[in-house]
């Protein structure tokens, strides 16, 4: 451990938010990655607002991560220190027909909290299992639904510390993208949704729910869709086009469900997947002329 990291961090937040050697297989969906040096769990604006300022001011790195959804992390773990926001700054709030959240909140939290105030318009989110952060960073979306659909501003902190705030056309929404720049942290957005009635809106996210589960393979580790949708083709198709489904490299594998996701047998490593990620993209592109960019986020 790294006593100087250590003490500076002790500084800024209570011992109890922050952990040391943490492994990161505990904090990620694929159950995948090393060990990261520190992880710090900071509970409000003022905590999250001096840990980076400590760090950068020491020249330390640091990562931002939610849930650990879309994520991928190196065997050897990540250097530096990880702040993850994640159930330590989740808190949601509703007046009328707007939810205000903090962006560690879970997007099925979100949805529940609209159900049980009758609010429609946020269905398409509740299985998607990443936090609020990354979904208007990434403009998630599911079922003909996405987050700028919702989305009407957002409060966050650039790389430099200072805190801003962007609402509507601002956002600079797109497909899988947004106009947030590395470095940026999302620290609460505002949804406006419309009233209506609560049996219906718990009827279609049991529905959207039922056709993830027998479509997607959830009953494996994975980090979602790996590749993004290219323009003009569905990800999935051209993967098992090209006969990649059930392709394996070590513990992992193109899934025999839907050929989008590429999943874990308990035992892949971050090597496995990369290995994988690059086998399927030289393959596609040599049948079809096809570039897929990866979804998943690699770190280390």
């Amino acid at each position: 451990m790294d006593n100087n990291i250590f003490s500076l961090l002790c500084g800024v937040l209570d011992k109890n938010l922050i952990l040391c050697d943490e492994p990161m297989d505990k904090h990620t969906s694929f159950k995948i990655g090393g060990n990261a040096d520190f992880m710090v769990l900071p509970e409000n604006i003022k905590q999250i607002k001096d840990v980076v300022t400590v760090l950068k001011d020491n020249g330390i790195r640091y990562t931002v991560i939610g849930n650990g959804s879309n994520l991928l992390v190196d065997d050897a773990g990540i250097r530096g220190v990880v702040i993850k926001l994640a159930k330590n700054f989740s808190q949601v709030v509703v007046t009328d027909n707007t939810i205000i959240s903090r962006c560690g909140a879970l997007l099925s939290r979100i949805a529940n909290v609209a159900l049980q105030n009758s609010l429609t318009g946020f269905e398409f989110a509740a299985g998607i299992p990443g936090t609020l952060g990354g979904a208007v960073i990434m403009n998630a979306g599911a079922y003909g639904g996405e987050m700028k659909d919702v989305v009407v501003e957002t409060t966050y902190m650039t790389a430099e510390g200072d805190i801003r705030t962007v609402s509507g056309a601002e956002h600079g929404f797109g497909y899988r993208k947004s106009a947030f720049e590395k470095g940026d942290i999302i620290l609460e957005s505002t949804l406006v949704l419309q009233k209506g009635d609560k049996d219906a809106i718990s009827a279609q996210m049991s529905e959207l729910n039922a056709q993830r589960r027998a479509k997607q393979p959830l009953e494996f580790p994975s980090a979602g869709s790996a590749f993004k949708r290219p323009e003009g083709y569905f990800a999935g198709k051209l993967i098992q086009d090209a006969g990649l489904k059930g392709y394996k490299i070590g513990g992992a594998s193109v899934s025999e469900k839907h050929s989008g996701f590429i999943v874990s047998d308990g035992t892949a490593t971050c090597a496995d997947v990369l290995a994988l990620i690059d086998y399927v993209q030289n393959e596609v592109y040599n049948k079809f002329k096809v570039k897929l960019e990866p979804e998943v986020r690699y770190i280390k």
